[in-house]
């Protein structure tokens, strides 16, 4: 029996570790033995606990409870609680997913130990070392064993990084294997897409109606804590929703909501919470994100994530980043980057309300991500897609 430990600790890897349990409990249950371990980077409940109920992924045999912190503290009581626990389980493979600073703590800690680290979601690269989650990336593929990447720009961006694609077994950090095997959210996406349908009420909560509304969801740092440019993209809504006849979903992060509650000029801060048709809602769960993302008519969004469910529905998009790791989509003219600038903001809308020829062509497989992992762990080496 294969043993894994796979490390989360925040949203994101929480709903992409759905899909590979999914798998391992449906197809390699005979197989594949898992151990959870969540770190607690999101200790909110909305943010973390309620993914494995609604998800129906097996609840974290520990959580470590962190919490948050300085990135330091953080990832250094991070590293401390994976070590010991590694050292006790003894895992043939570490799994990890994203970019986070679980992720980087699980590399390290794995690496320093001679575990099999394996990356989901490997290749992304930003090309803006501002950016902790770009550090946390590329530190995490260049202490893998196996790199699992979403598409063939990843693979380019690890080529020019010195990684061998082709390379063969056995594999170890010194001689990585490079697997091109699609998205694993997508795998989720199929999955859910029918259940968050039966099971939310949020667009009738909301009394929305399909292609009515902008989607925004805004969490990185740099967005919540700089006044400047969350002041640009709080403006930026308003005209939307008063201009163009578009109203504003708006689930807010927590740090979003208190840095807008504590800082935004009370002007700013009165035209955007007395609008009625700009819904503030408190972070919504994967399957109400489904619903909005579903019936949305534009989607704007700092999240990477999202970025890509944007695709998946078929949504044109507007990145509130100065780049993104998803360049695909740009380069195919389903996204505008805007950056946290009201003008380029509301131009992109204009342009995406008034262009309905964008067109979405398969870049992030075929939807069994999971099994191909899965597979190759055990050995059975499937070909890349």
């Amino acid at each position: 029996m294969l043993k894994i430990v796979t490390i989360v600790g925040a949203r994101p890897q929480i709903i992409k570790a759905a899909a590979l349990s999914r798998c391992i409990r449906n197809l390699f249950s005979d197989k594949i033995s898992e151990f959870i371990i969540h770190t607690g980077q999101h200790y909110d409940n909305n943010m973390s606990e309620v993914f494995f109920e609604e998800l129906d992924i097996p609840k974290p045999n520990i959580n470590l409870n962190i919490g948050s912190a300085s990135h330091g503290q953080q990832t250094a009581k991070m590293l401390q609680g994976i070590e010991e626990i590694l050292l006790c389980e003894k895992p043939d493979y570490i799994v990890l997913y994203g970019d986070t600073n679980s992720t980087m703590a699980g590399a390290l800690a794995g690496i320093k130990l001679q575990i099999p680290v394996v990356h989901i979601e490997a290749g992304l690269r930003s090309f803006n070392k501002k950016m902790p989650e770009e550090i946390n990336r590329i530190m995490c593929d260049h202490a893998s064993t196996l790199l699992f990447v979403p598409t063939k720009t990843g693979i380019k961006n690890l080529e020019h990084e010195g990684f061998v694609v082709g390379n063969q077994a056995p594999f170890s950090a010194d001689n990585p294997g490079v697997f091109h095997c699609g998205d694993i959210m997508f795998d989720n996406l199929i999955h859910f897409s029918e259940m968050a349908v039966q099971k939310t009420a949020i667009m009738q909560n909301l009394n929305l109606q399909e292609n009515e509304f902008l989607l925004c969801t805004i969490h990185r740092d740099n967005n919540t804590d700089s006044l400047e440019r969350l002041k640009q993209i709080i403006s930026a809504l308003c005209f939307i929703e008063e201009n163009l006849g578009l109203k504003i979903v708006f689930p807010l992060h927590p740090r979003t909501s208190k840095i807008i509650e504590s800082s935004l000029p009370d002007d700013l801060y009165q035209r955007l919470s007395t609008n009625k048709n700009i819904h503030i809602i408190a972070p919504a769960s994967y399957l109400e994100m489904i619903m909005l993302e579903k019936n949305s008519r534009l989607i704007l969004t700092d999240s990477g994530g999202v970025q890509k469910e944007a695709y998946f529905f078929k949504k044109p998009l507007i990145v509130v980043r100065s780049e993104t790791e998803w360049t695909e989509i740009i380069e195919n003219g389903a996204g505008i980057i805007a950056d946290a600038d009201e003008g380029k903001i509301v131009e992109a809308v204009k342009n995406f309300l008034q262009n309905n020829q964008l067109t979405f062509p398969e870049i992030f497989g075929d939807g069994h991500a999971a099994e191909f992992i899965c597979s190759t762990l055990l050995g059975q080496m499937p070909k890349n897609i």
